[in-house]
């Protein structure tokens, strides 16, 4: 391909794609950062209540016409307000700021960890307090990741990050399934390690019939909430990156700079 002068993402991951060898023909590669960061925020919420009001357990037994006795059941067990719990995030880009919005709209206490610590103003403007990720992991309640992946960053939730959580915690992932040790979740649920997990990805996807968190004994399958990787596929969120793709494409036909650069050029 000699005349190819751009490689875009409809998203906002670039792993899958060499950006050295690019960089070399000096190809730019783009993502679309931030397009998606409304319609994943959406989708972390969604995990968050449906693991704290048990959808998909209640769901099943109004179905089956246990709708008096199930309830009796979830108000002795106890039903908790996304409000109470304290979230903590684990990357604060803007997926990570845009869910903190809407904590905020829950009244939840919100600390974060990042590499690199928020401005001040950004801190106060949506209530985060930052703390080193072993401290966040072991105080709060949600634990949320919004982060790429990255040499440093896959499987950074492993056997030994999950021992540190308390066994009421709930670990929401909306951002990539190689974050998590897959192994290392599915025996920290069954082992009552962690209360319960809600994933919109896997590792590796296409996921096949035999992954471990797919093959959780029956006794602990409502500890876990899936959604089809579906965060970041809006119908707005298609807009959005399309239209900036174009505006790249365009801009990259008439000789100028595109937006969103993620391989150096």
């Amino acid at each position: 391909m000699p005349n190819l002068k751009l490689i875009h993402t409809e998203g906002v991951g670039y792993d899958r794609i060499n950006t050295n060898a690019a960089a070399q023909r000096g190809i730019y590669v783009c993502n679309n950062a931030g397009v998606n960061a409304a319609s994943v925020a959406e989708q972390t919420i969604l995990l968050m209540l449906a693991l704290l009001r048990r959808l998909l357990e209640g769901d099943k037994e109004v179905r089956l016409g246990r709708l008096s006795e199930t309830k009796s059941r979830f108000i002795l067990d106890g039903i908790t307000e996304l409000g109470s719990c304290h979230v903590g995030l684990i990357g604060l880009g803007a997926i990570g700021l845009e869910t903190a919005k809407r904590l905020n709209a829950f009244g939840c206490k919100i600390s974060y960890y990042d590499i690199k610590r928020a401005p001040a103003e950004t801190e106060a403007e949506h209530g985060l307090t930052f703390l080193p990720l072993k401290d966040l992991l072991s105080v709060a309640e949600i634990i949320s990741l919004h982060l790429p992946v990255l040499p440093d960053t896959v499987n950074l939730i492993d056997a030994e990050m999950l021992k540190i959580m308390k066994p009421n915690t709930l670990l929401i992932n909306t951002a990539r399934g190689k974050i998590i040790d897959q192994k290392a979740l599915a025996d920290a649920l069954v082992n009552g390690n962690i209360k319960g997990a809600g994933l919109d990805t896997l590792y590796p996807e296409p996921t096949g019939k035999n992954h471990p968190l797919l093959n959780l004994p029956e006794s602990v399958q409502y500890k876990l909430v899936f959604s089809p990787h579906i965060g970041g596929t809006t119908n707005q969120d298609f807009e959005r990156a399309h239209h900036n793709a174009w505006l790249n494409m365009q801009k990259v036909a008439n000789g100028e700079r595109p937006n969103n650069i993620v391989n150096g050029l």
